[in-house]
């Protein structure tokens, strides 16, 4: 059989794998392939074949005639050097796929079914636009309860799972989509300062200006093995950290990958994702935080109600004990929007520093004092009041600080953006409401995640009476560009809603 020479091609394709093959080619012109098609590449005498999608190029600068180049996720799957010798032929298409369509026709999936799919998924026989099809089918068609616990359960298996040897390991997930919302941040030492096992693995953002790895990364060093992270919650109690480098469900980061990109949010992948990961990352014990809100994830108590016990459902059949908190998600928690200026702001929370955001340190108490509540030691209702006690004391500080440097601490200073642009109010009045969704757009344009020091710092909330002319809130950048982006966003909407009735506080 006729091979080609492997050539990497320095592309992030983002958890898909993709090869490319020279329009010349004659492998490609005898063989009869076409882009988008799935390939088997095959090293000899080298194990399983590997599949990757192919696009065809015409420049031969990024792959000649006689050679296959690799995106650098297959490339590193691979685990070849270049020249080296493979041949290829068209993949099968996953056995699977019929499952798929059976999804896509309304008919509710099996165990086997879920399992089938994620593990064809997971092995690259999925293209993304299959997977789009699934994705699409669950959303639309619907998922019984029954289903979200199959597909929790065969995510889950899709990759590797953590054993803490202890009988109470805590954790805690908020459902996402309100700025600032670093409660985890506080929450991690104030439970380890209590006793409890809180080994947490956080997530980077996708579409928000910060996730909770991004800003701790301010701070420490978040990029750990999982022989490094097991050494620093045996000593510690705890850790913060990106989850990205555990294989925990890890056909719920390739899904995430699809999900983003088309705005789908459905609630049984939703549950699915989070559940998945926490079942794989050794919990036992949950607080699941569900912010509502008119420009939260969750609109009102009704869906806040059907999402939770959809939550309890799954949770209960995967062996968790699980506590669902519904919370007020109508505005930003905090003041800072974007990773450095959130870590100001969980500084000032653990410092007790008088300035630091009420709403953010009363979240973190109250989730935390739920966690506290697991401990079979703490009566119910006390939980809350002995959070508080270890923040005021000083503990959660030193347990904090004890955690950066166990993780390594950051030796790099990051200033906030040093461009500056205050948004004025436009009108005299009470606060309405603030905009989620266009105060993360705002500090998204001005650079965050990816600067960390840029974003927004918040200087009124929603209930509070402004005069024309006061600040509203600082835009922070670090590059002109990004800093006009943002600027433009507030002219086009600066999130804020100003007039004499009080909306913001009335109940959801």
């Amino acid at each position: 059989m006729d091979t080609l020479k492997l050539r990497s091609v320095a592309i992030d394709t983002y958890k898909e794998n993709v090869a490319y093959l020279h329009r010349q080619c004659h492998i490609y012109r005898s063989e009869g392939f076409q882009a988008l098609s799935k390939i088997e590449i095959h090293v000899k005498d080298d194990g399983p074949p590997v599949i990757a999608v192919l696009n065809v190029v015409d420049d031969a600068s990024i792959t000649a005639p006689g050679e296959l180049g690799l995106s650098e996720q297959v490339y590193e799957q691979l685990g070849v050097p270049e020249e080296t010798e493979v041949t290829i032929c068209h993949a099968n298409p996953p056995l699977s796929i019929t499952s798929v369509h059976r999804k896509i026709a309304g008919e509710p999936l099996s165990y086997e079914h879920y399992q089938g799919i994620t593990s064809d998924i997971v092995n690259n026989r999925y293209s993304k636009i299959e997977i789009s099809a699934f994705l699409v089918a669950c959303a639309e068609t619907g998922m019984e309860r029954n289903e979200v616990l199959f597909l929790t359960r065969a995510m889950v298996e899709s990759g590797d799972h953590m054993d803490w040897g202890e009988p109470l390991v805590a954790d805690k997930h908020c459902i996402g989509g309100i700025p600032g919302n670093r409660t985890s941040m506080l929450i991690v030492p104030i439970v380890a300062a209590h006793g409890l096992l809180m080994p947490k693995t956080s997530s980077r953002a996708i579409t928000s200006p910060a996730g909770t790895a991004d800003t701790m990364e301010v701070l420490a060093n978040v990029e750990l093995s999982n022989q490094q992270m097991h050494q620093i919650v045996k000593h510690e109690r705890a850790c913060l950290l990106w989850g990205g480098t555990a294989r925990l469900a890890p056909v719920d980061d390739i899904l995430i990958s699809v999900e983003r990109p088309l705005s789908l949010d459905s609630p049984g992948q939703m549950v699915a994702s989070i559940l998945s990961k926490k079942v794989a990352a050794g919990a036992t014990h949950l607080i699941i935080d569900i912010p509502i809100g008119p420009t939260a994830k969750v609109k009102n108590h009704i869906e806040a109600m059907k999402l939770r016990k959809m939550f309890e459902y799954v949770g209960d059949n995967m062996g968790l004990q699980l506590d669902v908190v519904i919370t007020d998600g109508r505005q930003p928690v905090g003041v800072g929007i974007g990773p450095v200026l959130e870590a100001e702001d969980v500084l000032k929370v653990l410092n007790n520093d008088p300035l630091a955001p009420v709403d953010l340190r009363e979240k973190a108490l109250q989730l935390a004092g739920h966690l506290i509540e697991f401990d079979p030691d703490v009566r119910g209702g006390q939980g809350y009041q002995i959070a508080r006690d270890i923040l005021f004391s000083g503990r959660a500080l030193d347990k904090f600080e004890s955690i950066i440097n166990a993780q390594g601490k950051n030796k790099h200073t990051h200033p906030r953006g040093k461009l500056t642009y205050d948004v004025l109010s436009p009108a005299s009045g009470k606060i309405r409401s603030i905009d989620n969704l266009q105060i993360a757009r705002i500090a998204r344009k001005a650079g965050a995640p990816l600067d960390k020091g840029a974003g927004v710092l918040l200087h009124k909330k929603c209930g509070v009476i402004v005069e024309k002319g006061e600040p509203l809130y600082t835009i922070y950048a670090a590059f002109n560009a990004n800093f006009q982006f943002a600027i433009d966003a507030v002219a086009n909407d600066n999130a804020y809603q100003i007039g004499d009735n009080d909306t913001c506080h009335n109940p959801a």
